[in-house]
């Protein structure tokens, strides 16, 4: 399997930031880049989108907390849409609940009451509290081998923390802005990805190392940020040319369109170049002292 884990942020195809990790999933990745994030641009990002791969309680608590605008989808959003999700009388979101007297109602009209409630910590430290309701009485009763495969009473467990922001994020997803992004999210990374890997034909790291490998990627990234800033400003130019012939207004919409892009790549492409440079003069110095030659870089044409 792949030793590292590449994580993206890009608008408009650009790469914006980047970070290399040692975990296989991407849930417990979305923190840690979000805080390199702020510590590149000095502010937040007010709006994240990413798939169901970041949804998780941790997760949407920091974005909630930072005051980012969360668009990130969680296990099983597709599939809560469909019709036999809907009618599936026996799973735990379509139960009857009471807020009052808390207690839930199974399909046959028995009371599941509240028992007490255990905390499950994650792998990265994170608490979740989770209740649990008990069945009175569930032998003999004729919907048991579809309700559950228990052979004592059947018990479920809520996290109602998590069910709101949940709520929360399908609230947004299913909103007009939230189709804008969730249709946009499929254009933006995975296309930045596939030329990076596919078009360029670059997947395999040359280097060893987290911060060499992480070295490494940065001018990959730079050279791709390069060859997009390249293809923008030809295009741009034609189309300027376009518009002295057409309207004297649009090139003044042109001017303000470049310059938002050269700033949207400045931050980003200044700071990952000097730590590229800090980490080559350490090179150098360790290759003084040892005798080791550097490394050669395959640059992205």
């Amino acid at each position: 399997k792949p030793a590292y884990n590449i994580q993206l942020a890009t608008e408009n195809q650009f790469i914006t930031n980047l970070g290399i990790y040692r975990r296989a999933g991407d849930t417990g990745t979305l923190i840690p880049f979000l805080k390199d994030f702020r510590e590149t641009y000095h502010r937040q990002s007010f709006i994240v989108v990413a798939d169901a791969g970041y949804g998780s309680e941790q997760n949407y608590e920091f974005m909630e907390n930072a005051g980012i605008e969360a668009f990130v989808k969680y296990n099983y959003f597709h599939k809560e849409q469909k019709r036999a999700w809907k009618k599936d009388a026996f799973a735990i979101q379509n139960l009857y609940y009471n807020r009052e007297q808390d207690y839930y109602v199974c399909p046959m009209g028995q009371h599941m009451e509240y028992t007490g409630q255990r905390k499950s910590k994650s792998d990265l430290g994170y608490v979740s509290v989770l209740k649990r309701y008990q069945a009175q009485n569930c032998e003999g009763c004729p919907l048991k081998s579809q309700c559950h495969k228990s052979k004592t009473n059947r018990i479920i467990e809520v996290n109602y923390n998590l069910n709101r922001h949940k709520q929360k994020t399908r609230e947004k997803l299913m909103s007009e802005e939230g189709i804008y992004h969730r249709g946009r999210r499929c254009i933006e990374p995975e296309a930045v990805f596939a030329q990076i890997k596919h078009n360029s034909a670059w997947n395999r790291f040359r280097l060893r190392g987290l911060e060499k490998v992480k070295t490494e990627f940065t001018l990959v990234a730079i050279a791709h940020n390069l060859r997009k800033l390249a293809k923008k400003v030809s295009a741009l130019f034609f189309f300027t040319y376009f518009c002295r012939i057409t309207s004297r207004k649009k090139i003044i919409v042109t001017r303000n369109f470049a310059a938002s892009l050269f700033r949207n790549i400045k931050y980003f492409t200044l700071r990952k170049l000097y730590l590229c440079r800090k980490w080559m003069q350490k090179r150098l110095q360790k290759t003084i002292k040892t005798g080791i030659t550097l490394p050669n870089f395959d640059f992205l044409a």
